[in-house]
């Protein structure tokens, strides 16, 4: 009996350990000091308290077994893939890929939870993996090698396997080529697949057709070149004019032939003999036999400078020169000189005769031989002494076919010039110098005024020439009274102490032309000097004309030219109406005279 509850309370115990729930009686009992070495201690998933399970690789209770699980028993297939190989480890496993194949992670070992599996190994990515002269083939898990074109296995066959087969590929060598009829070898770049050899003909044998190459060839053998060649025969010789041959008859390459002129002719050509050459031909001669012409044809106003016997060179003598036709008489085959053509003119300037006239005009004579058009290129420099930094270039082209020329430029007054000619074609140049003469200046521009006050203010206007460094104004006043006679060619009045011919008139202002600007007022009567003359006040009750003479010299030439610039009338009423009476009754003229003439106004008192 006691036994009997005390086998009860074990299996009590054992339920209570196997239920993680205390026996009645007993307290709480801890399960997870109860578990198994290789189990872990988990929350049940109900909640209802703790729970032993086995690890992983391990299968039992989890508190009182817990042994090794063996995966590689379903198979290496099914637990690591293709292509491996299963290794059981105590609670787990690994697995390795096959020879011919590699991990896709890259590493020696691998457990397939994560995706790696093995994949082929491409061995032909390996330079030189299966030899000299073999091409690799990639197969699933291995790969295998073949001969390329050009080379022959050895030691086996195809295909083979450097790793396990002693096979291996060889270059197909042909060995030397052979010769052909009438050929020898000029070159060879060697006796291994595709190397080429090439053929010429022997001498004294020239190719005539077919190929004169052979090609090794992938099965060890020389391609059979198909050339011709064929013996040197150059044929007869070509025949020379006037001349014989010399020869023993054979027209094989080598062979010469003498050619020798006939009787009454000689050879002007370089050499006598041709050779029948290796190309079938015979080398052109040279020869060329002429009949002898005796002395050299004469040619009027020319001398020899070359002859030969055959060919002769004229040059025209001194002071001629050619003109048109050639200098060359030539020995004709008949014995007769083709006579050259040169004719030798008397060489003149191509310009003769250059003249000036009318002061700016040229004149001159072209001396040409044949009506052919000349371009004439005339250029003109100017200088003057008394304006140094004066210069004056101009050109002008002038296209003839006259003999004689005339040409009128555009000269300025009062300059120095050198001309020249030139006839571009010709190249020659005649020169001539000149020098313009002074001109009568121009006056400025003025309005003729009337004035009844003893201060009246003229004005001008005027434009610049090249003749103000030498010009002056002056200005006159001459009184009306009786007949008078004003000379404006008369000398110009340079200084105020000089007096004039006529003591009523006199000079009342003077101004270099060069200080004076477009426009210029002058009040006649001011009492200021001008130009060194005192411009007096003018008399109550009296007429006077007012005269502006523009004067120009240099050196001994003196040119002027004269304006009637203004008449001023007497300020009382009795002078007003006496002047006007004789204007009335004789008529007032104002004549502007220019270059050297005299002006007469003739005036009566009433």
């Amino acid at each position: 009996m006691n036994n009997f509850k005390y086998q009860h309370d074990n299996w009590r115990r054992v339920l209570s350990i196997l239920s993680g729930k205390p026996a009645e009686g007993q307290s709480l009992l801890d399960v997870c000091s109860t578990c198994h070495a290789n189990a872990t201690c988990d929350d049940k998933s109900d909640g209802s308290g703790k729970v032993c399970n086995c690890k992983y690789g391990f299968v039992g209770n989890g508190r009182t077994f817990c042994q090794d699980k063996d995966e590689c028993q379903i198979g290496s297939s099914k637990i690591c893939g293709q292509h491996t190989t299963c290794h059981n480890t105590f609670g787990s496993y690994y697995c390795t890929c096959l020879t011919g194949y590699s991990p896709s992670n890259n590493m020696a070992v691998f457990i397939p939870n994560d995706g790696t599996h093995c994949q082929d190994i491409d061995e032909c990515r390996i330079t030189g993996q299966c030899g000299e002269g073999a091409q690799c083939r990639n197969l699933e898990g291995s790969f295998d090698c073949s001969c390329q074109v050009g080379y022959k296995i050895y030691n086996g066959v195809e295909p083979f396997n450097p790793l396990r087969d002693k096979a291996s590929c060889k270059v197909v060598d042909c060995g030397p080529p052979a010769l052909l009829e009438d050929t020898f070898l000029l070159s060879v770049t060697g006796t291994t697949y595709s190397s080429v050899a090439t053929f010429i003909c022997d001498e004294g044998f020239v190719w005539r057709r077919g190929d004169n190459s052979s090609v090794c060839g992938a099965e060890g053998l020389w391609s059979e070149p198909n050339m011709v060649c064929e013996e040197v025969d150059c044929g007869s010789p070509p025949a020379v004019p006037h001349s014989r041959l010399l020869w023993n008859k054979s027209t094989r390459m080598g062979t010469e032939v003498v050619y020798q002129c006939n009787s009454g002719y000689h050879n002007v050509g370089k050499g006598n003999v041709s050779i029948c050459t290796a190309a079938g031909q015979w080398a052109g001669p040279s020869v060329l036999c002429r009949a002898k012409c005796g002395p050299a044809p004469f040619l009027a106003n020319s001398k020899v400078v070359w002859h030969n016997r055959s060919i002769v060179i004229h040059r025209c003598v001194a002071g001629y020169h050619s003109w048109r036709g050639s200098n060359v008489s030539v020995c004709g085959s008949s014995g007769e000189w083709q006579k050259a053509t040169l004719r030798c003119i008397e060489i003149k300037p191509p310009i003769n005769h250059l003249l000036i006239f009318n002061e700016s005009c040229l004149q001159w004579k072209a001396e040409k031989y044949e009506e052919d058009t000349e371009i004439y290129k005339v250029t003109y420099t100017g200088s003057r002494d008394y304006q140094r930094p004066f210069y004056n270039k101009r050109k002008r082209f002038l296209r003839s076919k006259a003999d004689q020329l005339k040409l009128c430029l555009s000269l300025l007054p009062v300059t120095n010039y050198s001309i020249t000619v030139t006839a571009t074609s010709a190249r020659f140049t005649a020169s001539v110098t000149t020098n313009t003469s002074l001109p009568v200046p121009p006056g400025p521009v003025v309005y003729y005024r009337e004035f009844d006050t003893p201060l009246p203010t003229l004005s001008l206007r005027r434009s610049p020439n090249t003749l103000d460094l030498i010009s002056l104004y002056q200005v006159f006043v001459l009184p009306v009274e009786g007949i008078m006679m004003f000379n404006c060619s008369s000398p110009p009045i340079a200084s105020p102490l000089r007096t004039l011919k006529s003591p009523a008139e006199y000079i009342t202002a003077q101004f270099e032309v060069h200080r004076v600007g477009t426009e210029m007022n002058l009040t006649i009567g001011d009492g200021l000097l001008y130009g060194g003359f005192h411009n007096a006040p003018l008399e109550s009750g009296k007429n006077y004309y007012i005269i502006l003479r523009a004067v120009s010299q240099w050196k001994s030439a003196l040119k002027s030219s004269c304006v009637l610039w203004a008449k001023v009338t007497a300020t009382s009423y009795a002078l007003r109406v006496s002047s006007l009476s004789a204007v009335a009754t004789i008529g007032l003229v104002a004549v502007v005279i220019w270059g050297g003439y005299s002006i007469t106004w003739c005036f009566k008192k009433t």
